[in-house]
């Protein structure tokens, strides 16, 4: 039995929890559910630079990549973000992501790339639709010229 054939089921799936969590970040942030941001109870107060915004950025790139929608530039945005804050909040206080605090920066950091790069996989909603378009494209009426061409 080869492992290759767990490997697109295994990377959805992978894609799926890191989208879900990073997306539980945002909702914490932007409403104060889930503990609220910083366990506060309390939503960041809107337009709070850049803390808003990143909670802004986690909710929606974290729902776009757990459905697979528009997955490529949603996790290069959040990959994006999660450098910003590993660089600008967190390597202030040390270099390394032990003594910083920038663990879970680091880690959505890179895991958003390597989503960037390799795409949703196969259970995703990027791949529904284009399974959809190249059905739409290759029916005859939308290979056929028009009447009066």
């Amino acid at each position: 039995m080869s492992s290759s054939r767990f490997a697109a089921p295994v990377w959805s799936a992978f894609r799926f929890v890191i989208g879900l969590l990073f997306a539980c970040h945002g909702l914490a942030g932007v409403f104060g559910v889930l503990g609220g941001s910083r366990g506060s109870g309390e939503p960041i107060p809107v337009g709070t630079w850049p803390y808003w915004y990143a909670a802004v950025i986690q909710l929606v790139c974290g729902i776009l990549v757990l459905a697979g929608l528009f997955t490529r530039p949603a996790a290069a945005l959040a990959s994006g973000s999660m450098a910003y804050a590993y660089f600008v909040v967190h390597q202030k206080s040390g270099l390394m992501p032990i003594e910083n605090g920038g663990v879970t920066a680091a880690l959505y950091a890179w895991s958003f790339l390597l989503i960037a790069v390799l795409g949703a996989g196969p259970w995703s909603m990027d791949t529904l639709l284009a399974r959809r378009g190249n059905r739409a494209s290759s029916t005859p009426a939308a290979t056929a010229a028009p009447a009066n061409a």
